[in-house]
């Protein structure tokens, strides 16, 4: 049994968010284990957000809102990066043990980030982790975003401190919660999700509908796999897994044209190239090997790197 809180602090950027916050709050009110701060950056909402925030701040004092001016529009990919790194302005990350980048249209598990920190606590080299997000149809079945074992989802991103800070933090661009967690496994630590029922939560807002519509953001999404630099052959790959959900078909066409019109234009990538490279060759592993066999050979390569950090500061102390 747990004898000393553990801390953590949430960031929650947001804009516009009066229909589904609510859900949000509460579900992160009740869970076992409390964040010791939440940050919530309302980034210039226009309907009535922030009245539920003054509501909330008031009942809670672990709950903190800051307010951004209107932009006037919604920004995902950087925009919410910069939100992000706004309330991180507002907290010392030395004082937690580890820090989540969170979403405010979920609904989560009472023991979500108690189990989380648990599973955490149980390997040291766990960098980042999630649960798995799910839809619920207007008939009420219960629809899986079909997110990979080998990521943490972006909208309930967990991060062990020294890991987050490690990896230099988010790339303050699309794909953010992807290259995140290539970077982690670059350098040696281990990222997962979980798909079980103490883990699963739902996403309110389907993937990737956020800002115009669903195609929009399938399109955003293949211009991100071209900024971080996946290979093409593996890119065409997903999105034609992309077509067999809905919107069926189109959804990966979006993407595909996503990525060939960014290519066609000369768009910038990440400027990282170790890494671009450290992804194409993990993507063309996954596709002849599998996903699971291909993560299960990197992080058994990149062990000793992390070991040695460990290591080094041990000696250091």
């Amino acid at each position: 049994m747990q004898t000393e809180r553990r801390r953590y602090a949430l960031i929650s950027p947001c804009r516009n968010e009066a229909d589904y916050i609510r859900k949000t709050l509460d579900s992160v009110v009740a869970q076992s284990e409390p964040p010791t701060l939440w940050v919530i950056v309302d980034d210039g909402s226009t309907d009535a957000t922030a009245t539920i925030l003054e509501e909330y701040t008031s009942r809670y004092a672990w709950i903190k809102a800051v307010q951004m001016p209107d932009r006037g529009h919604r920004s995902v990919g950087p925009g919410v990066i910069e939100a992000f790194y706004a309330g991180m302005s507002h907290l010392r990350l030395g004082d937690f043990d580890f820090v989540c980048k969170l979403d405010v249209d979920l609904d989560l598990p009472p023991r979500y980030f108690e189990i989380l920190m648990d599973r955490m606590e149980e390997n040291p080299r766990l960098g980042s982790a999630s649960g798995k997000p799910y839809n619920r149809t207007k008939r009420g079945a219960w629809v899986s975003e079909k997110c990979g074992d080998e990521m943490s989802v972006g909208m309930t991103k967990f991060y062990r401190v020294k890991c987050f800070e490690q990896i230099g933090g988010f790339v303050r661009e699309v794909m953010w919660d992807a290259i995140d967690c290539h970077k982690s496994r670059q350098l040696g630590w281990i990222v997962r999700s979980w798909d079980e029922t103490q883990l699963q939560f739902e996403h309110l807002r389907p993937m990737g509908s956020s800002q115009k519509s669903i195609l929009t953001g399938r399109a955003r999404h293949g211009f991100g796999q071209y900024f971080m630099g996946s290979d093409p052959i593996y890119f065409v790959a997903t999105a034609v897994f992309r077509m067999t959900q809905w919107p069926y078909v189109v959804g990966g066409m979006a993407m595909i044209f996503g990525y060939v019109r960014a290519w066609l234009r000369r768009e910038e990538q990440l400027d990282d190239k170790s890494l671009r490279a450290f992804i194409r060759s993990y993507q063309l592993q996954a596709l002849f090997k599998g996903k699971a066999a291909a993560v299960a050979a990197i992080e058994a390569r990149q062990e000793g790197l992390w070991s040695d950090r460990v290591e080094k500061s041990k000696s250091i102390a």
